[in-house]
């Protein structure tokens, strides 16, 4: 009878500790796939961006003729930028990739930063309705990308939290939830967004 109350007790502390292993299980996917969503919203700014750089770059191009290398580097940054988003879309809890986003960005901006300054020097580019309308919609979607961004952050911060405290470290280890990398910039002259205001 002792045995069965023993059994008993021990078949229950058992359950209790599985039932509480798969609570934390269950915890770390849910954050896990916050952090995921919230990378998905920056991706979706991203690719708007992506997709109005070369309309920016088409209507500069009439006006910057002799600008070509100019030009050239903001499409071909572009183009790694996207590459990179890809990549980091497809995994945004592979840190690596996450880094290799970061670097085509600050690549992108910088790229940008100097379209932006080289066009300063074209005041008929500057008058431009669409030229206009173009850096407007990119100026929104940089906001944009910087609040996603915070999101994202956010969530990432969360996640690591919950998988970084004891117990949950232990389960975290043992099922493959790894570290998430936040989205930061590590060079200060990157923090500022593009100037591509015209006045």
């Amino acid at each position: 009878m002792i045995a069965l109350v023993i059994l008993g007790v021990l078949l229950l502390i058992v359950v209790v500790l599985g039932l509480w292993a798969v609570g934390i299980y269950n915890s770390l996917v849910s954050l896990r796939n916050h952090f995921k969503n919230a990378f998905a919203q920056i991706d979706v700014q991203l690719k708007r961006r992506y997709d109005l750089i070369p309309n920016l770059v088409e209507t500069a191009k009439g006006y910057m003729k002799h600008e070509r290398e100019t030009l050239e580097a903001v499409i071909k940054a572009r183009n790694i930028a996207l590459a990179a988003s890809q990549g980091a879309a497809a995994n945004p809890a592979d840190a690596n990739a996450v880094k290799g986003l970061l670097s085509a960005e600050a690549g992108l901006t910088g790229a940008l930063s100097r379209l932006m300054v080289v066009s300063e020097q074209y005041p008929d580019l500057k008058a431009n309705q669409n030229m206009l309308q173009l850096t407007e919609e990119l100026t929104s979607t940089e906001n944009k990308v910087s609040f996603a961004r915070q999101a994202y952050n956010d969530s990432v911060m969360t996640y690591n939290t919950a998988r970084e405290v004891f117990p949950n470290v232990i389960f975290a280890g043992m099922f493959g939830f790894l570290p998430a990398e936040p989205f930061k910039i590590d060079d200060p002259t990157e923090r500022n967004a593009p100037k591509v205001q015209f006045t």
